[in-house]
């Protein structure tokens, strides 16, 4: 069972794993505290920690409160969008066609049929992202599977609330988030290396980091870049 320590108006829930050294996070969006302690680590050390870093706790939820947040598409005519981190304006077509999705240095087309509601456009948008990530995340996982010396069986795209990406370690699966096709393509490969890198190991200890800092020295610089960009304007669950 996880413990949770109290600390005035900050709740950490606190989880034992074999590991080496104390690990602190604060999670988007609501900066939700977690702390991964080694196993025998006595209580009263596990508090203290968590006391002393109770200053960069309050400043990581400080700027999870100030951090950009988009607001909803509404898949109308010259309304921003992002793609591998680059703005575009929106121009929307209505003929009786198939509805498509076209892309010059400056605009996004859609094409639908006349009537088509919000949700309809959505989901063609939607599907168009999905099929720029099909297209770039193959050679990736090629050029970094003999690097780390593992094979992926499967990928899976999907929208996810909390998360870039996630690692089935058993299955040799990896499973990333659609909102990636939004940002900058050397972040979206940071997710891939850190989500592939789990493959060799699946927690977050001294060793996979040693790993991902010999193959994606910058990843660091990467997660903060990552972490300050947008959030998505959905509403997140964790």
């Amino acid at each position: 069972m996880n413990e949770i320590i109290e600390l005035g108006d900050i709740a950490i829930s606190v989880t034992r794993k074999a590991i080496k050294n104390v690990h602190l996070s604060v999670h988007p969006p609501h900066g939700r505290v977690t702390l991964s302690a080694p196993t025998d680590t006595r209580p009263e050390v596990v508090r203290a920690y968590a006391i002393s870093k109770i200053g960069w706790i309050r400043e990581q939820q400080e700027k999870l409160r100030n951090q950009a947040r988009e607001t909803p598409r509404g898949f109308v005519e010259r309304e921003s969008h992002y793609l591998w981190g680059r703005r575009y304006l929106m121009t929307v077509i209505e003929y009786d066609a198939k509805p498509g999705v076209l892309i010059d240095h400056k605009r996004i087309t859609l094409s639908v049929r006349p009537g088509s509601d919000h949700a309809k456009r959505a989901t063609i948008i939607h599907k168009w992202h999905k099929s720029l990530l099909h297209e770039f995340i193959p050679p990736l996982i090629r050029k970094w599977q003999p690097k780390l010396c593992v094979h992926v069986i499967a990928y899976f795209l999907q929208r996810m609330k909390t998360k870039w990406g996630s690692c089935n370690y058993e299955a040799g699966h990896i499973r990333l988030n659609t909102e990636l096709v939004k940002k900058p393509k050397d972040l979206v490969e940071y997710v891939v290396v850190h989500e592939m890198v789990h493959l060799i190991e699946p927690t977050h200890n001294d060793r996979f980091v040693s790993i991902l800092t010999e193959h994606y020295p910058s990843w660091r610089e990467a997660r903060a870049e990552l972490n300050e960009l947008p959030l998505s304007a959905e509403v997140w669950n964790e």
